[in-house]
């Protein structure tokens, strides 16, 4: 089956989403792609552009693949009629309905319903979490009473009734061949993989390592968050308080590189408010990082229950930042435990993409036999 994989944002999870389908799957996965540049703009006008270059695709084309930050109906629209009856399927890695703002901005309702349009468009919709599904399905009916009038109400059922949660593939096993690099170290490593935008929280973070620093503990640091256009204002202040303690500063974009700091580090935390999955957070576990995460968001669907306050090991879930200080710090003293490396591998190894894609391929087949 040819299948053309709609992507305007090629970045981050959404590249490593694409590169996992056409690495793994057994279907012929066709990327038809824009840079991870100008998002707004690649969601309101990227169909134009990737409309105008799927004339270059000569291949008969079995199933659309899209991203959810495609302007679907403009696309289906502009290549009119070569794709309006091919099947579809729609990958929400996020939604603007449901994701946070920084303090006092205005969410703009034009990006929201390009997603809502689009997702009335497909004839599939699949979801990175229960937590993404459920907190989108919350928002929709308060997003469309906030319309004059028509506001289409029952779509929602619509939308509903052809949406699933399949989490994401992760490329995992690569990360065995550095195993070799996770050692004793000197003293706890405390890692921060992820982005440094409001939603991660940062400033929690750093507070914490601050109280931390205060208690006497004793710590390293290693920070590889992704620099986005955000910049928190803790970042000004690091160097002068940890100085020499900071291991690695700065975003990798090798994955060599990236793998070792990951299995250098002992400890990640995740003080994020909101997340439509968390694939930093997984790449850490995997490589034996004890997680200390908030309880709630995407990760009740991620870790079982009986390690998130197990008996004989630290526990991985904590309730507010309070609750995380006592926590953590008795991890770092070593009045508690890591889990086993082995026991972190297995929380997530389903989610490797070689054993992953069996469910992505069932998908693509079910949507092309149910739709013809």
């Amino acid at each position: 089956m040819n299948i053309l994989a709609l992507e305007p944002f090629l970045g981050g999870s959404h590249k490593s989403f694409v590169e996992g389908l056409r690495k793994y799957s057994r279907h012929n996965i066709i990327p038809l792609t824009m840079s991870d540049k100008f998002w707004r703009w690649r969601l309101h006008g990227g169909a134009v552009t990737l409309a105008e270059r799927s004339s270059e695709i000569k291949e008969e084309i079995d199933l659309l693949l899209v991203s959810s930050m495609t302007n679907f109906p403009a696309f289906i629209a502009l290549t009119n009629p070569r794709f309006a009856h091919v099947p579809s399927v729609m990958y929400m890695h996020e939604n603007q309905l449901t994701i946070p703002l920084p303090e006092g901005k205005e969410r703009d309702n034009t990006f929201c319903y390009i997603n809502y349009l689009s997702m009335l468009a497909v004839d599939r919709l699949v979801f990175s979490s229960q937590f993404h599904y459920d907190s989108l399905m919350l928002e929709l009916p308060r997003f469309l009473k906030t319309l004059p009038d028509h506001q289409n109400l029952p779509s929602i059922d619509k939308i509903a009734e052809k949406s699933e949660v399949l989490h994401p593939g992760l490329h995992l096993t690569p990360h065995v061949e550095f195993d070799k690099f996770r050692g004793k170290n000197a003293r706890p490593v405390i890692l921060w993989n992820q982005r440094w935008e409001h939603d991660r929280n940062p400033g929690m973070f750093f507070r914490i390592m601050d109280r931390l620093d205060d208690s006497g503990c004793m710590f390293d640091l290693i920070l590889a968050g992704d620099q986005t256009q955000e910049r928190p204002k803790e970042l000004e202040k690091i160097w002068k308080r940890y100085g020499d303690r900071i291991l690695h500063y700065g975003y990798i974009d090798n994955f060599e590189k990236y793998s070792k700091l990951l299995h250098k580090s002992d400890i990640v935390i995740s003080t994020s408010t909101y997340e439509f999955f968390c694939t930093a957070i997984m790449e850490a576990v995997y490589s034996g990082c004890h997680p200390m995460l908030p309880a709630g968001l995407t990760y009740t669907e991620l870790i079982p229950a009986h390690l998130r306050e197990p008996l004989l090991h630290a526990p991985v879930f904590y309730n507010d930042e309070d609750d995380l200080f006592k926590k953590l710090r008795k991890l770092v003293l070593g009045e508690s435990k890591a889990l086993p490396v082995q026991t972190l591998r297995n929380i997530n190894a389903h989610l490797d993409w070689q054993k992953r894609i069996t469910r992505f391929d069932e998908l693509f087949d079910s949507i092309k036999k149910l739709i013809r």
